[in-house]
């Protein structure tokens, strides 16, 4: 009895109020129906740079950002969106942006916060295209940076002015491979009303756990096939 109480009660849960797990966050977030044209279960490459308008309104509508939906291919694609969708699920974002290069992600988020006359404060052990990003190329455009040793909480704090927009970390730091004490920036960030960006080269670990699932599978193949090898 007890037991078909129990499956009532998961067949008219609502899918927003159930806490899917990790890895079925990985197959279906972004794509919670198949594609309605083939009934696909993966997702399609939709190579296309431009969309249909069922009249001038909708399209106005549409470049109005009234009515939500893709516009043209430079601005939105529904298989990145499902990207997007999936990588923010996967981090507990609210939302995500995929960009061609870190570069350009740097770029974006800092040109977003940051205008002419105003600062950013920046680890010192950084990667060197992004060091030369902040040191030459912003400050054309009036963003200037003071570059800090990370691991000394007090110079950090020390280098935020009032023009000041964020604290900027890698980590894992460049070229050393030092690690930040993040919460403490963090702190010092939100005590001080800034922005803390943080831009991770390590990859989260149930990643790596699927990738070792996967080497330790070819390791094994390739095993048998050396032992097959030897028999021969």
């Amino acid at each position: 009895m007890q037991k078909k109480e129990e499956e009532i009660k998961m067949a008219v849960t609502k899918r927003e109020d159930r806490k899917f797990k990790f890895e079925t966050l990985q197959l279906h977030v972004g794509q919670e129906q198949p594609d309605p044209a083939t009934d696909a279960r993966a997702v399609p490459i939709y190579q296309t740079t431009s969309y249909v308008f069922k009249n001038s309104a909708h399209a106005a509508a549409r470049f109005e950002l009234a009515d939500a939906g893709n516009i043209y291919g430079r601005l939105t694609n529904s298989t990145q969106g499902v990207f997007e969708d999936r990588i923010a699920a996967l981090e507990g974002g609210v939302a995500g942006l995929a960009v061609a290069s870190g570069a350009a992600a740097i770029a974006y988020t800092i040109q977003a916060l940051a205008g002419q006359g105003e600062h950013i404060v920046a680890q010192k052990t950084i990667y060197g295209g992004t060091s030369n990003l902040l040191a030459h190329t912003f400050t054309q455009y009036g963003i200037t940076t003071t570059f800090v040793d990370a691991h000394n909480l007090q110079e950090v704090e020390d280098a935020i002015q009032e023009n000041t927009k964020a604290i900027y970390l890698e980590t894992l730091g460049n070229p050393n491979s030092d690690i930040t004490d993040i919460d403490a920036i963090s702190a010092i960030a939100k005590n001080m009303d800034y922005q803390l960006l943080l831009i991770i080269h390590l990859v989260h670990h149930i990643y790596l756990d699927q990738l070792n699932m996967v080497l330790i599978s070819l390791f094994i193949v390739l095993l048998n096939l050396l032992v097959v090898m030897v028999q021969a």
